[in-house]
């Protein structure tokens, strides 16, 4: 470490004020000065959330416009059709004449707000594109949101194909295998037992996270404080005499590897494993966005954050790519079924067993170990197993809407049919239209789970950019760290357009939320969906319960008296959860929730929170429904 940048690392670790590190020159003319640049950037970024808004406004007024259009010209269609009969033909020709009219007048309409949303677009880009001030703010208080669309330069390490087209179905092993990190080893395990001692009783977020800061040089000063704090922590743990040394000289580059490695460990557990570190995971990735700002990382003098190790990462450097080309490598990593016989099971246990034995002895050479081939197989062993444990869940809800609805069929009380203002929905859609939107909305959450790893590695990617900056600002729901996600955006802009060419017929709004108050970041994005599985298991799990209770005679007498039968009680929860799960509610605006992609996801937590009040709570009880939120401590 240079002698100039010790000694301000000295200096700011040695004195506990707010102003510790500022420049010798600040006075109260430069704080003004600074608070005006700070207030100007505030408003800037407001004045950008506005135009998105009106933006995600006009969007969704096209969308309306055009589905009325298309329901104007289906009644047109299916008058004409009854035009012809002579019985009631006469007395059809005048609404006819009408219903033309209203339908090319919306068909106009459409096409105007169409025109005016492109206008609006273009009107600004020819903004974005303007010159900035040259007094423009750089601190990260103050940095102005980047646009959506606007992806800062990817470095050598975004090299992951953010393009790319989705992770799943018959795409080979060797796309899939970029986002797949690899399982930790012993010693890993052992740093991340250590780096979740360090965050968990590291109260970063609570000292740097707050609005009370008169200059952005004391947020910095309490983020290296912070950072600095973990790291001697992490150290003096590992090593007593290193550490002991480390707090003495205050070098960091001298251990800067074992840094990263506990870092990179940590994420890389977090991505294999979404419903472990949810509290301390958020702590490490603010942490690693506050190392790289430049001042920060000026004095630290090394990078906290390397790239993740993933399956094909590790078998690149080692030479041995082959393995993803190998066709045994589908038996080896394949899921078994539960559901065969024991008999087929074991069959199946053993042809896996040989596939991987046999992938191990042909790939293995002086730069790679057959233990290391192994590694990798089961590291794609892990994927697809989260997949089966969090994708299922969607298919089975798929199937039960398939089996117990039909989109051009009624049956009975069991009406898909919603009403804006009744039962809290925000949303107007008939039996067929809610059908499709549900299905539609399922298909998109499968798409999404199935592209998790992928949508995570780009999430780390737009959190940790050094030329992505935040803004701390108040969203209504308390402070957050405000940052656009591009890749994160491109990659979900990918999937619902696929989603879109696959299902033919899109109900809703295809806004995405993703850097406003909404949804602030690419973490709160990827938290989000990682919810999914954690609504829809519960559910499954009761369904499926339910023909089991059936077998006690007290429990089969109060499904047949209160809802009928096993196919009558399942019919009742799947049509409330299919009407009020995707019925735009759970916030204050259709802004906020409606049928938008993230709107959706809004809706079934709404629905999740009311469940208490439903009538067949009891059932849910007797399943030993124990809740939809999952553990915070592990």
């Amino acid at each position: 470490m240079s002698a100039q940048h010790k000694e301000e690392l000295d200096r700011i670790l040695s004195d506990e004020g707010e102003g510790a590190g500022a420049p010798p020159a600040a006075d109260a003319t430069a704080d003004q000065v600074r608070a005006l640049e700070a207030e100007k950037a505030r408003l800037e970024a407001d004045a950008e959330q506005k135009a998105r808004m009106l933006t995600v406004h006009q969007d969704q007024l096209v969308e309306r416009a055009q589905d009325q259009a298309r329901q104007a010209a289906a009644l047109v269609a299916e008058a004409e059709r009854a035009a012809g009969s002579e019985a009631v033909g006469p007395l059809l020709a005048g609404v006819l004449g009408r219903l033309r009219e209203a339908a090319e007048e919306a068909q106009l309409f459409a096409e105007q707000q169409r025109a005016d949303a492109e206008q609006l677009r273009q009107q600004q880009a020819g903004a974005r594109a303007a010159p900035a001030a040259p007094d423009a703010p750089v601190g990260a208080d103050a940095a102005p949101a980047m646009d959506a669309d606007a992806a800062p330069a990817m470095d050598a390490d975004d090299d992951l194909e953010a393009d790319a087209e989705p992770v799943g179905g018959a795409r080979s092993f060797v796309e899939r295998s970029k986002y797949i990190p690899m399982r930790l080893s012993m010693d890993e395990r052992r740093l991340l037992r250590l780096l979740e001692g360090a965050l968990a009783v590291s109260e970063y977020t609570d000292k740097v996270d707050i609005l009370t800061w008169r200059s952005k040089y004391g947020r910095i000063n309490a983020e290296i404080k912070s950072i600095c704090a973990i790291l001697c922590g992490l150290v003096v743990a590992e090593d007593f005499n290193e550490g002991r040394r480390l707090l003495k000289d205050r070098d960091f580059v001298q251990n800067a590897d074992f840094f990263q490695r506990c870092f990179e460990v940590g994420r890389r557990y977090k991505v294999m494993n979404p419903d472990r570190m949810r509290s301390d995971y958020g702590k490490l990735v603010f942490m690693l966005m506050d190392s790289v700002e430049p001042q920060v990382r000026e004095l630290l003098e090394f990078d906290c954050v390397k790239p993740l190790q993933t399956v094909h990462r590790y078998l690149e450097e080692r030479g041995a790519l082959g393995v993803l080309d190998d066709p045994l490598l589908e038996v080896a990593t394949a899921e078994i079924d539960g559901g065969q016989s024991r008999h087929q099971i074991q069959l199946d246990i053993k042809r896996k067993e040989r596939a991987r034995a046999a992938i191990a002895q042909k790939h293995k050479s002086r730069s790679i170990t057959d233990e290391e081939v192994l590694s990798c197989v089961y590291a794609i062993s892990d994927n697809n197993t989260y997949l089966r444990f969090n994708r299922d869940p969607i298919d089975k809800m798929i199937t039960y809407l398939t089996t117990y609805f039909s989109p051009s069929s009624i049956d009975g009380p069991y009406s898909l049919a919603i009403a804006a203002g009744r039962a809290g929905a925000r949303l107007t859609h008939n039996h067929e239209r809610q059908y499709h939107y549900v299905l539609q909305s399922l298909t998109l959450w499968r798409e999404i789970t199935t592209d998790m790893f992928k949508l995570w590695v780009l999430a780390e990617q737009d959190l940790l950019d050094p030329q992505s900056r935040y803004r701390l600002c108040d969203t209504g729901q308390g402070l957050n760290r405000v940052q656009q996600g591009p890749r994160t955006y491109r990659a979900i802009s990918k999937i619902v357009s696929h989603c879109q060419q696959k299902i033919g017929h899109w109900v809703g709004s295809a806004v995405i939320h993703l850097g406003d108050h909404n949804v602030p970041s690419s973490l709160v994005f990827i938290d989000k969906y990682c919810q999914v599985p954690r609504i829809l298991n519960p559910v499954v799990l009761v369904l499926e319960e339910i023909p089991k209770l059936y077998n006690d005679p007290p429990v089969r007498q109060y499904i047949d008296t209160v809802f009928g039968g096993v196919d009558e009680a399942r019919q009742a929860i799947l049509c409330d959860f299919f009407r009020h799960a995707f019925d735009g509610s759970g916030a204050d605006s259709f802004f906020d929730a409606g049928s938008c992609i993230d709107g959706r996801l809004t809706s079934a937590w709404n629905w999740c929170s009311k469940i208490e009040k439903k009538s067949y709570w009891t059932l849910f009880k007797m399943a030993n429904f124990a809740g939809f939120d999952g553990e915070f401590a592990k």
